[in-house]
């Protein structure tokens, strides 16, 4: 729609005798639907589409006087939507465009706005942080504002990496964890360029630059690059047959290498190794685990945890050297072992890296934004230049960076609202808290379960049934626990390490039932 001169953007849409005192009405203006109410003899208009229920209803709210303001109350979520500016009394996050209408010859009109250029919107990542903030922009019922163009690495839509393990064990397929296939973009209006990833960030001339030669303008630039596996500097790094567990691509990797009787090392016993291990277990290699630490999964566990969890998967046939420092990996024109600093060696078929990971951050450095150990961001995921957003494994916020799912998902949700430019939320960072299944087995971790001289520890351990709970208390309160094999207290115990909540009356069932805590 071309830009209306002052008289022609007020459109007649009822006569005044149309509108009952008290009660609204829908009507299609401008493309819109806007609700129209009369109270006292005054009409107003708002967008009849309630963001909390996403549904077009606001016309069918009834109308009242609350903290000196007439308002709509939502029919589906009791939100109330003041008449005069749309915005909603309980959370300004769900307000609403609020219309100027008028009174001529007994006709009631309505002010239709400007159509302003759609915002562009550049998105440099097609991962899961970077799209569920593109899907929380399209939740606030904002999309018609925006022009969205996402640039991704790799040759296909948005997957859920959560998900690889079950995809290299066979219990699913590729096809099973896709989130966003091509049509979805489509279909939504927004412009995917899969394989061809942002290169340059020309933040003068706020423009970028893909791989294959694309330039896009934008208004907004969102960073969602996510984070890289680290490699270990390791003679025969190169090798055929050496990979890491990152994407669908390692994965298709693995499966090639992958076949009974073959053997596998996985270098790293954390979450991912341990994932890549059981998977090609299931896959009937003969794996070995190397993990220079004592402890399975260190960070998340402590030493009698670490030691339930090896002792299980040993159960499954995984192999373990702890403790071990790799020296190199050897082969010819593929890997065939890995050999140790104690002069041990292991033969192998495949070689998996699972050591860690990095933030992504090689596209923000190049374009000179603040960097440390991730992609610096404030409590809006708004970096340095005030025009670029971040969000997921590729930022550091307070110090912290993020790998978990639930920050990153709170991320999205807070970008998401200052992006639409109706934001009023504060990412605050996230508790140390990690709840998941190690190859079928529940563990559970939160707060920091360290062991200090003023703290002491609640501990049950039934290795029988192969469950074990530590619960760390500073005072009166927790400040850290560890479950293993029955993780049903984990919400509750997150809770109470979150509030700092006073537990000297509870003590004693907080191993047994700290849901007597609510």
């Amino acid at each position: 729609m071309s830009p209306l001169d002052a008289t022609d953007r007020w459109q007649n849409v009822c006569a005044l005798d149309d509108l009952v005192d008290g009660t609204g009405v829908c009507a299609l203006v401008g493309g819109r639907q806007i609700a129209l109410f009369l109270v006292d003899g005054k009409v107003y208009a708002l967008d009849n589409f309630d963001p909390g229920s996403r549904a077009n209803v606001l016309s069918r709210g009834l109308t009242g006087d609350l903290q000196n303001e007439r308002v709509v109350a939502s029919p589906i979520y009791k939100h109330h939507f003041s008449l005069a500016t749309g915005r909603c009394l309980e959370d300004p996050t769900f307000s609403v465009a609020a219309y100027a209408t008028r009174i001529v010859d007994d006709s009631v009109q309505v002010e239709i706005p400007r159509v302003a250029r759609r915002i562009r919107l550049v998105v440099a990542g097609n991962g899961m942080a970077g799209m569920r903030t593109v899907e929380e922009l399209l939740k606030l019922g904002v999309a018609d504002r925006f022009q969205i163009t996402v640039f991704g690495a790799e040759p296909r839509g948005n997957y859920n990496r959560i998900l690889l393990s079950p995809v290299l064990s066979g219990e699913q397929q590729a096809d099973d964890i896709m989130l966003h296939r091509p049509a979805w973009y489509t279909k939504r209006g927004i412009t995917l360029h899969s394989g061809d990833p942002i290169v340059e960030i020309d933040r003068k001339r706020r423009m970028v630059r893909s791989r294959n030669g694309t330039i896009a303008p934008y208004d907004r630039l969102l960073i969602a690059t996510g984070s890289d596996p680290i490699i270990l500097p390791l003679p025969g790094k190169d090798l055929p047959g050496v990979v890491t567990f990152r994407d669908l691509d390692d994965v298709n990797r693995m499966l090639e290498k992958s076949g009974h009787g073959r053997r596998a090392v996985v270098i790293g016993g954390g979450l991912l190794g341990l994932e890549a291990a059981h998977g090609l277990n299931l896959r009937g290699m003969h794996v070995t685990v190397v993990h220079l630490m004592d402890t399975l999964m260190e960070r998340q566990l402590d030493a009698a945890a670490g030691g339930l969890l090896k002792a299980a998967l040993e159960k499954r046939g995984i192999e373990f050297r702890m403790g071990a420092k790799t020296q190199s990996l050897v082969g010819e024109q593929h890997v065939s072992a890995v050999t140790f600093e104690d002069g041990g060696i292991v033969p192998a078929d495949l070689v998996v890296m699972a050591v860690g990971v990095r933030p992504n951050m090689d596209l923000a450095k190049k374009a000179n934004l603040a960097c440390d150990r991730g992609i610096l961001v404030d409590d809006t995921l708004q970096t340095y230049d005030p025009s670029i957003y971040a969000v997921g494994e590729c930022v550091q916020h307070r110090r912290q960076t993020f790998g978990l799912v639930a920050p990153l998902w709170e991320q999205a949700r807070i970008c998401a609202q200052h992006i639409a430019e109706i934001g009023v939320s504060r990412f605050s960072g996230a508790i140390n808290a990690t709840q998941l299944k190690v190859s079928g087995i529940e563990v559970f971790s939160a707060g920091d379960f360290s062991e200090k001289s003023n703290r002491e520890s609640l501990v049950l351990s039934d290795k029988r049934r192969g469950i074990y709970k530590r619960i760390v208390l500073e005072g009166n309160r927790v400040c850290g626990a560890v479950l293993f094999g029955d993780t049903r207290e984990a919400s509750k115990l997150r809770e109470l390490i979150a509030d700092g909540t006073d537990v000297a009356e509870i003590r004693d069932q907080l191993l047994f039932d700290a849901s007597a805590a609510a």
